[in-house]
């Protein structure tokens, strides 16, 4: 193809310049022709009739051509491509027109089909093929979305000096735009600039006003940019589109600089923009800004008409201004300006959502006053008002009251449909859809919708399936917002599988998955464990072309860290570095995940990496500061604690746990004390975990007496000691000797209604067997058993030794069988006790046995152990197995020897 563009193309090439002054002086002369023979009689009307019969030959021409593509057409898809194809094509007509190839381009729908005949032609015209040709593939192309063949058609384009028409390229991108596929559009007109081939203005209005439509602001501005390059005269209309989305996405600065980019265009803007302005400034809370562009807007001699009426009193509405809009309403009232039933319905909204619903209803009687019959808007007002207060008999006391004069819509029943729903009444709600069919209403999808979704929400799974399964596919199409509410429902109520069916039935019908459906699944699986089929359910939507945004990435990673899938989690984010601009959630999800999977020794590179590429919030500091704790960098954390106070962020209540918990870790109560002051002053609320992280810090340095200061604080605060606090504090106890003080605190706990834990028993049974009191630590041991709590090894052990320091053998053996029967397994202490008291209670035998046991675990042997064994073993009378205790003595005291030398 480039060969032939290079050696041949100019041979075939017309340029001819299109002359607008000779175009008209053409047509115009030929309206003078045409009136000059209108005056002639019939007969003589010559040069007309050879028009006609040219017009007749001409249609004649082109039925031909039709004739013959429909011809090549029924060749081209009579079999797969390949020699005999070629060879009946050849045979259809030897002389290939330029209108017979683009019509059989314009009649293919496969798009390989349509380039290989294309190719074909050139091969055998041994010509590059006309421009004409190149529109009708292109727009093939496009039709198939196989853009990259668009790219590679367009590079020839250019190449061969032809000048995309304006129709093509209006065609090319409304085809990307019907198929949604925007971004493509965008880079479609990159490529035609790239080129040289200057995209046709209504290309770029068609596209930005797509992209306006679908809150893509972000390609919009180069789009207008590259029209003002390309020469082309923005308007009025262009900018307000531009204005409408960037202030209704909340850009605020972006809208007003393209304002006064309008103003210094010396364009005047008109009263649609100015009633854009309004209403999204007003929405987005701007209300100041609002108030200023409708002022403006008089003083520039527009009268406000009912729209910026209504936006303004909307905007005042929403911001809690409900006087300042009435005051408006009047004005309408006063003036020229009529307001509509929708004005009154902004205000009765607005009085509703302020709890004013006595204004509310008296200004339904002003409406009625001023010849402006309530419509349904206006009651669905008062509707929605009481729906979200609840109060539902009032709801339909007015409901009953409007059928005499506003007849009820979908919109209506629907509010009360959802009203009953959400408060439980799913009798009366029935009720109600039946009442609609009544009176002609047939429930729309939205209705069903709310119902399934109030239903999920309420767990009656079973009753929200029922409602789909019973749909009329013909009257009542699901969208996908019924798909996805119960999806969601099912899943989040741990029925993964009937959630993958509907997810089925959803491939099945005219609404594929998007990423709201897959993210929904993906997560309740993994949250059910079944991680691996979550893996599999992304891969099928990576396959399905479902394209992911950064938040679905981000559940995505969440959900493989939390089920231990660490190096896929790390995959994964380097993935979102390559397709997105990681947010700060992005980067806490990875810190969080590497913390609690024991890589919190990465977080201060992460951090460092974080702040160079965006913003951090509240969430992200939080995180960050939570990994450096854990993995021991303290002061760190406490250097990040303070920048995130210069940056104006407040620390929260999770902030101070993670540093409180990470200072009492190290020994460091007093710091720790001094931010749980610095908390309180600020108003923060701290909760259990703060107090309990001091109780344990101090308890651990042993200043008891402040642990009990702290538990009195947090009584004084209403907070609760939970089981964690409590067993700190027995456990600074034990360890500080005050085993009394310990039972005394044992029954404080009973006392306020926090049963003790396996945790609670061990540590108290380990206090007895230090203290000797071994009958009490039974006692205890016993108990615990009856409360059905599974004691941990160490009390197992500690209950073996005490019970063997004691010389009660036969329990301890006993024991120690239990033990043995549940996998436990001894340690070097209890190994020696329990040898040493066997060997006491001559039970020499079996001391042995436990002897060469605990020497194949590779214990240490106590030097107390081998001599009262060796003793035991010489009076039963086994002499061997003395002597190799003897043996191991020496060796034992050799090895001692040496280590202590070194």
């Amino acid at each position: 193809m480039r060969a032939l563009v290079t050696t041949r193309g100019s041979t075939f090439l017309d340029f001819r310049s299109f002359n607008l002054c000779k175009f008209y002086k053409r047509y115009r002369f030929s309206e003078v022709a045409a009136s000059k023979e209108d005056s002639k009689p019939f007969g003589e009307r010559g040069g007309l009739s050879r028009k006609i019969s040219g017009c007749r030959k001409k249609t004649r021409k082109h039925s031909l051509f039709r004739k013959e593509a429909k011809n090549m057409c029924r060749v081209l898809e009579s079999a797969p491509w390949g020699g005999s194809v070629e060879e009946s094509l050849s045979l259809c007509n030897e002389k290939l027109h330029v209108n017979v190839i683009s019509e059989v381009l314009r009649r293919l729908k496969d798009a390989d089909l349509g380039l290989n005949y294309f190719r074909w032609v050139e091969k055998v015209t041994n010509k590059v093929n006309s421009c004409g040709t190149y529109d009708s593939l292109l727009l093939l192309m496009a039709r198939c979305m196989k853009f990259d063949v668009v790219d590679c058609l367009l590079e020839e384009m250019s190449l061969a000096g032809y000048v995309l028409s304006y129709h093509t390229c209006v065609e090319l991108i409304c085809c990307c735009v019907k198929l949604q596929r925007l971004r493509e559009a965008f880079d479609l007109i990159q490529t035609m600039r790239r080129f040289k081939l200057r995209p046709a203005f209504s290309a770029y209005t068609t596209l930005i006003g797509a992209l306006a439509t679908n809150h893509k602001p972000d390609l919009m501005l180069p789009l207008f940019r590259q029209m003002q390059e390309s020469g082309y005269e923005v308007n009025v209309h262009l900018f307000t589109t531009l204005i409408h989305v960037f202030a209704r996405d909340g850009h605020i600065d972006s809208a007003l600089t393209l304002l006064d980019e309008l103003k210094s265009h010396s364009l005047e803007p008109d009263i649609a923009l100015y009633n854009v302005c309004i209403d999204c400034f007003g929405k987005v809370g701007k209300v100041d800004m609002a108030w200023k562009f409708f002022h403006e807007m008089k003083a520039h001699g527009l009268m406000p008409d009912v729209v910026s009426y209504n936006s303004m009193m909307s905007a005042l509405c929403k911001s809690g201004k409900i006087d300042e809009a009435n005051e408006l309403l009047e004005q309408m009232e006063s003036s020229s300006v009529v307001p509509s039933a929708y004005s009154y319905s902004i205000m009765i909204m607005g009085y509703g959502l302020a709890g004013r619903l006595d204004e509310a209803y008296s200004l339904l009687e002003r409406q009625r006053m001023k010849s402006c019959e309530p419509a349904v808007v206006s009651y669905n007002s008062i509707l929605t008002c009481l729906g979200k207060r609840g109060k539902i008999d009032e709801g339909l006391k007015v409901l009953d009251e409007m059928k005499n004069i506003a007849m009820p819509n979908h919109g209506t029943y629907n509010i009360i449909v959802d009203m009953l729903f959400r408060a439980g009444k799913f009798d009366a709600a029935t009720e109600i859809q039946n009442a609609m069919k009544v009176i002609g209403l047939v429930p729309s999808i939205r209705t069903v919708n709310i119902m399934i979704d109030r239903l999920c929400k309420a767990n009656k799974l079973d009753d929200a399936l029922a409602i789909f399964q019973g749909l009329d596919r013909e009257a009542c199409i699901p969208t996908a917002y019924t798909f996805c509410s119960l999806i969601d429902g099912l899943g989040r109520h741990g029925r993964v599988d009937d959630a993958y069916a509907v997810y089925e039935l959803m491939l099945d019908s005219t609404h594929k998955p998007d990423a709201v459906a897959y993210t929904s699944l993906i997560r309740h699986f993994f949250k059910c464990g079944r991680k691996e089929d979550g893996q599999k359910i992304y891969k099928e939507m990576m396959l399905r072309g479902v394209v992911p945004d950064l938040k679905f990435m981000n559940m995505y990673m969440d959900c493989l860290f939390k089920s231990g899938e660490v190096e896929k989690g790390r995959a994964l984010f380097d993935k979102i570095k390559t397709v997105f601009i990681p947010d700060a959630k992005s980067y806490s999800i990875l810190i969080n995940g590497l913390t609690k999977a024991g890589f919190a020794s990465e977080t201060s590179e992460i951090f460092e990496a974080m702040k160079g590429h965006c913003i951090l919030d509240v969430i992200a500091y939080n995180t960050v500061i939570e990994g450096l704790c854990r993995s021991g960098e303290v002061s760190k954390a406490l250097q990040i604690l303070e920048e995130m106070k210069a940056n104006g962020h407040q620390p929260t209540v999770c902030t101070y746990d993670s540093v409180i918990d990470g200072l009492s870790r190290i020994n460091r109560v007093d710091e720790a004390y001094v931010l749980l002051e610095e908390a309180k002053s600020t108003g923060v609320e701290l909760n259990v975990f703060a107090y309990t992280c001091l109780v344990d810090g101090f308890g651990k340095v042993g200043r008891v007496d402040e642990a009990y200061q702290i538990i009195d604080e947090m009584t004084q605060r209403n907070l609760s000691p939970n089981i964690r606090t409590w067993n700190c504090l027995l456990d600074a106890l034990v360890k500080a000797g005050e085993i009394d003080e310990a039972l005394v605190c044992w029954n404080s706990m009973k006392d306020l209604n926090c049963p003790p834990d396996s945790v609670s028993y061990g540590i108290v049974i380990d206090g007895l067997c230090r203290a000797r009191k071994f009958a009490k630590a039974s006692v205890f041991w016993q108990e615990m058993q009856e409360q059905g709590l599974k004691p941990h090894p160490i009390t197992h052990l500690n209950m073996i030794s005490g019970l063997a320091k004691v010389g009660n053998i036969s329990e301890a053996d006993k024991l120690l069988a239990a033990y043995r029967d549940i996998g436990g397994k001894l340690d070097a202490a209890c190994y020696n006790v329990m040898i040493q008291g066997l060997s006491v209670a001559n039970r020499a035998l079996e001391a042995y046995r436990l002897f060469e046991e605990m020497r194949l675990e590779g214990c240490d042997i106590y030097t107390k152990t081998c001599i009262l064994l060796s003793d035991a073993l010489e009076k039963a009378e086994y002499f061997d197995q003395a002597v190799n205790v003897v043996s191991v003595l020496r060796e034992t005291s050799k090895k001692k020897h040496f280590t202590e030398s070194m």
